[in-house]
C-alpha cells in the first residue's frame, strides 16, 4: 500500500511540508494577533483608568478657581464686621467694595447679572411678581427690579423678579 499518512517518519511529500510550513507560519501569526489584542486590551483599560480619574479631577476640582476669587471676598467681609466703630458712611463704602469684588469674582468666571428696568418683560428671564399701574410706562415693561436675575454664559441661573407695568384700564 501506498498510504501518505502511513509513510516513513522524514519520508514527506513537497505539498504536506509545505503544508506544514504554512500551519507553522499561521500559528505564529496568530500568536502574534493574540498578543496585539492583550496590548490593546490592556491599553484600552489604562486610558478607561486614566479617564475617570482625570473625570474625578475635574469634578472635585471645577470650582476651584471661583472659589480662589471669593476668598478675597470673604475677607473683606471679615475686616468689615472686624471693625469696632465705624460710621454709616464707612460701613457703606466697605460695602460697596466687598460687592465690586464680588462682581469682578462672578464675572471672570462667566456670571452676568439680568437687570432689566425698563426694558420689555421677557418671560424666559424675567418672573413677573406683580403688575402695577405705571402711568408714561407701556404695558409689558419692567418698572421695578426686586431682586436681579443671573445667567453663567447663555444658562439662566436664576431670573430676575420684576413688577411689570400693565394696561390702564
Amino acid at each position: 500500500m501506498n498510504d501518505p499518512i502511513q509513510s516513513e517518519p522524514g519520508d514527506f511529500s513537497a505539498g504536506a511540508e509545505s503544508d506544514l510550513n504554512r500551519m507553522a507560519e499561521l500559528e505564529s501569526q496568530l500568536v502574534d494577533a493574540r498578543a496585539e489584542q492583550l496590548r490593546l486590551l490592556a491599553e484600552m483599560d489604562n486610558q478607561r483608568k486614566r479617564l475617570a480619574r482625570d473625570a474625578e479631577s475635574v469634578r472635585k476640582y471645577a470650582t476651584d478657581r471661583l472659589l480662589a476669587e471669593l476668598i478675597p471676598v470673604a475677607d473683606s467681609l471679615e475686616a468689615g464686621l472686624g471693625v469696632q466703630a465705624a460710621d454709616a458712611l464707612k460701613l457703606r463704602e466697605g460695602m460697596q467694595l466687598t460687592l465690586r469684588l464680588l462682581d469682578k469674582a462672578l464675572a471672570s468666571n462667566g456670571v452676568s447679572t439680568v437687570d432689566p428696568l425698563g426694558a420689555a418683560f421677557d418671560p424666559e428671564s424675567h418672573q413677573a411678581m406683580s403688575m402695577v399701574e405705571a402711568p408714561g410706562r407701556s404695558a409689558g415693561t419692567v418698572v421695578t427690579v426686586f431682586q436681579k436675575g443671573y445667567r453663567l454664559n447663555d444658562r439662566l441661573l436664576r431670573p430676575a423678579m420684576v413688577a411689570v407695568a400693565r394696561d390702564p384700564e
